[in-house]
């Protein structure tokens, strides 16, 4: 009975830790989205929002993050959330 109850307590601790370690992902609400179209990259989406800002690299990067996004890979049809600094007209 002992043996279980600390197997139970184990499991119980890694649930915790492993729930920490997720990335936090920042609330959308207010955010303006776009609709991600064939052949849209993450960089066409960020030169078309900051055109005057030279580099979109900075966009891009808050792109990521805003949606959580692990690599540049974005597929049609998926809804990205942008900076609202840098919303589309």
């Amino acid at each position: 009975m002992a043996l279980l109850s600390l197997g139970g307590f184990w499991l119980g601790t890694r649930a915790v830790s492993q729930a920490s370690a997720a990335p936090a992902v920042p609330s959308h609400a207010g955010l303006p989205w776009v609709t991600v179209h064939e052949g849209d990259t993450l960089w066409t989406i960020a030169d078309a929002m900051a055109p005057d800002e030279g580099d979109p690299g900075a966009v891009v990067s808050e792109i990521k993050r805003l949606n959580g996004l692990p690599s540049s890979l974005i597929r049609p049809g998926s809804r990205l959330y942008v900076p609202s600094a840098h919303a589309l007209p």
